[in-house]
């Protein structure tokens, strides 16, 4: 794992480059994808081609050995990297080869085909620009489509200038981009082979799609008589046709272009002239176009891949980085924290875990916080945060964990093994909040005192920087018990559940929500009921949120079959119930309680929208504010009702459009994480300290987006709902 002290140097030696190409990437991907009408279509037609694509693997790789043979050309299927690499060797070796050229592929990065080549002592020569800067500088790969994304043009101009002592110095962008591609002209017209990697194979054809922001894969092929195409199985398709949706989605999605610059459909062996580049006398059309063609499709892993229930997903994975882009914790760290030995970025956990193995996955898998913005994110639609959780949950249980016995039987939750200390104290978070409340406000002066915090830090790594929850003694549950209802001819019966803060800290908010449903009309009873499994799911502890699934399911049943509506305050709870609940329990009660739960806002839009008067609510005229929404709620496409409420109770409101607070629930209590959950949280500090910002009072949904708005600003947030109620 990243160690606190290596996040922040990465944060200082690469953050700000990161930061800055990586949101440019994802604000043009929102950009491009928006000039799409049928965005989701092709969404879902992707993933349909790629799960039946995967469902028929072992039938489409035989078609394709049988079509790329009748084309003239050679399949070859590895086992793993060091029977790839082996292969390779020998045909560079058979073409006494005494350079290689490559164009980018990540593919050939995970099997190290370059060390392998350089042993035998090929020169190998990185293509693509940022690529061949790594190569200069002797480092990996810091993000799947940009390599280079953390380097800036200052440092590229030094590292040239130190390596390559050029005749005037070189600055400007367009003078190293002329040198580089001089450069490299030079060493691809003097190779004898070529590598590329492929980012579609159609099994129908044999035709390779090379989807490229530069012209060099071309030349890598074009330029030399022996092409080796490196991927893994999960690469191919079945036909040609079923390109166009990944042609549509991959460059808007990874880099916000419409389509990128290079667009490559070859079915090799290609029957172009083999150029003798030391020979400018003979016509083109005179030389021959006999050419060697290799296939090396890559196992390694992907198989069982295939048949793991929870990893497959990740083999529909097109590598287009969008999940990188969209993921806060990686714009401030990049893919060397956010990585393991090749892949980065969300879906790097299932390649590495996959692939490399869990102890490789577990070096940044806590990078993942669950917010879920990648998953719309995703041209395919696959659920990575569930993947970065059920590999967070083998980790677990695939350790010795030292003091174990000291919270198994004690602990109330469903883990057998595993789980360090401090995943167990925030899985277990609903202990520790009833105890709180039960024994408040002592146990608040004594969690804040000194000795405690110190005890903290050290056993549980909680970082003593952040402040803590207060508990309130008397609940929601016990303040809604002790009052009659407010409305004698409800339009609407609802059950309000009783999250984690709302009835344990954020009581206040709680109260709110129960006033503004009754004022609209609405019955509200508030019932005990277990804590929604957020809290264990967040830290892997699958088994503890499975069982707090079905206890809450079981609370909540007998109030849906009498007819209420669920509606929740905090929204992390509420895509627990609609989405997460699904992956948790059996299909028909996920189906229950998700088609009958709200968030708070959505429920009191559509009472309005249905009739409910406003005025019964606190309105305003024109008075100014700012608000946050949670990632849950933009993931579930919430964050309108609450603006178009706020809006209809006349209040001018101003949004922000950062993608994460960066707190996280308990990702920013973690001493390990401090300093990257800041620095993520101030790029919303800046915004909303902005100029016709700076003086409007904060709203926000989610408890960490109000804990770390707290601890980023002067003025206190609060909730939406509280300014509703009368």
């Amino acid at each position: 794992m990243a160690t606190a002290d290596e996040i922040r140097e990465l944060m200082r030696t690469e953050g700000a480059a990161i930061a800055e190409n990586t949101q440019g990437f994802n604000a043009g991907r929102y950009d491009s994808v928006g000039d799409l009408e049928d965005y989701e279509d092709l969404k879902r037609a992707a993933r349909s081609i790629k799960e039946d694509a995967i469902a028929e693997l072992p039938e489409l790789l035989d078609q394709l050995t049988e079509t790329v043979e009748a084309n003239g050309g050679t399949v070859y299927i590895a086992d793993d990297a060091a029977d790839a690499n082996e292969y390779i060797r020998e045909v560079a070796d058979e073409r006494a080869a005494d350079r290689v050229v490559k164009s980018k592929s990540m593919t050939s990065e995970e099997i190290e085909v370059n060390e392998a080549l350089e042993a035998d002592g090929v020169d190998v020569v990185e293509t693509d620009l940022g690529e061949w800067v790594l190569q200069v500088a002797d480092e990996a790969p810091s993000h799947i489509v940009a390599p280079a994304i953390h380097k800036s043009r200052e440092s590229i101009a030094t590292l040239f200038n130190e390596r390559f002592d050029p005749d005037e110095p070189l600055e400007t962008a367009e003078e190293l981009t002329h040198f580089a591609r001089e450069k490299l002209g030079e060493q691809i017209a003097d190779a004898e082979v070529g590598i590329t990697g492929a980012n579609f194979i159609a099994a129908d054809t044999g035709t390779m799609a090379l989807v490229t922001s530069e012209g060099n894969a071309r030349k890598t092929v074009a330029a030399t008589d022996t092409h080796v195409a490196v991927a893994g199985v999960e690469k191919v398709i079945p036909t040609v046709a079923d390109l166009h949706p990944f042609i549509e989605l991959i460059g808007r999605s990874g880099t916000g272009q419409d389509i990128t610059s290079y667009v490559s459909l070859l079915t090799p062996p290609v029957d172009t002239p083999v150029v003798d580049f030391t020979d400018d006398e003979t016509p083109l059309s005179e030389f021959d176009s006999e050419r060697d063609f290799h296939l090396v499709l890559i196992d390694n892993g992907r198989l069982e891949m295939r048949d793991d229930e929870q990893l497959r997903e990740t083999l529909y994975c097109i590598r287009c980085s969008a999940c990188s882009n969209s993921c806060a914790n990686f714009q401030s760290v990049g893919g060397h924290a956010f990585g393991g030995e090749t892949y980065s970025g969300g879906i790097a956990t299932g390649w590495e875990a996959g692939i490399e193995g869990l102890d490789v996955a577990e070096e940044f898998n806590d990078l993942c916080t669950g917010c879920t913005r990648c998953v719309n994110a995703c041209p395919v639609g696959i659920d990575i945060p569930w993947i970065n959780t059920v590999v967070r949950d083998r980790i677990n249980r695939d350790k010795d964990t030292p003091g174990e016995w000291l919270v198994d039987g004690l602990t109330p939750d469903e883990e057998d093994d595993g789980a360090p200390l401090q995943k167990r104290f925030f899985g277990n978070f609903e202990t520790v909040a009833k105890l709180g409340s039960a024994t408040a406000p002592v146990s608040n002066w004594l969690a804040d005192t000194t000795l405690a915090r110190q005890t903290m830090s050290r056993v549980l790594g909680i970082d003593p920087r952040r402040d803590l929850p207060t508990f309130e003694r008397e609940t929601l549950v016990d303040w809604a018990a002790a009052r009659d209802s407010q409305v004698d001819d409800p339009e609407r019966r609802a059950v309000l559940y009783p999250d984690l803060y709302t009835n344990h800290v954020q009581v206040e908010r709680g109260k709110a929500a129960v006033k503004v449903l009754e004022s609209l009309g609405v019955d509200v009873v508030v019932p005990p009921a277990p804590s929604s499994g957020r809290a264990p799911f967040s830290q892997g502890m699958v088994a503890t949120a499975t069982d707090h699934a079905e206890r809450v399911t079981e609370a909540l049943a007998p109030h849906i079959q009498d007819g209420r509506d669920v509606v929740v305050i905090e929204p992390s709870d509420h895509a627990m119930f609609t989405r997460e609940y699904e992956r948790l329990i059996d299909e028909s009660a996920f189906a229950d309680i998700a088609a009958n739960s709200y968030e708070v806002f959505e429920y009191v839009f559509g009472l309005l929208d249905n009739g409910a008067a406003v005025d019964s609510l606190s309105t305003v005229e024109g008075a100014e504010i700012a608000y946050h929404s949670h990632c849950q709620q933009r993931t579930l496409g919430l964050e309108a009702h609450t603006v178009a409420v706020l809006e209809e109770c006349g209040y001018d409101v101003v949004t922000s459009d950062v993608e994460c607070c960066g707190m996280a629930g308990s990702f920013g209590y973690k001493s390990d994480y401090y300093e990257l959950s800041m620095d993520v949280g101030d790029r919303l500090r800046t915004q909303l300290r902005d100029d016709g910002v700076q003086d409007r009072p904060v709203v926000a949904s989610g408890t960490s987006c109000l804990e770390q708005i707290d601890a980023l600003l002067e003025r206190q947030p609060s909730h939406p709902i509280e300014l509703l109620a009368t």
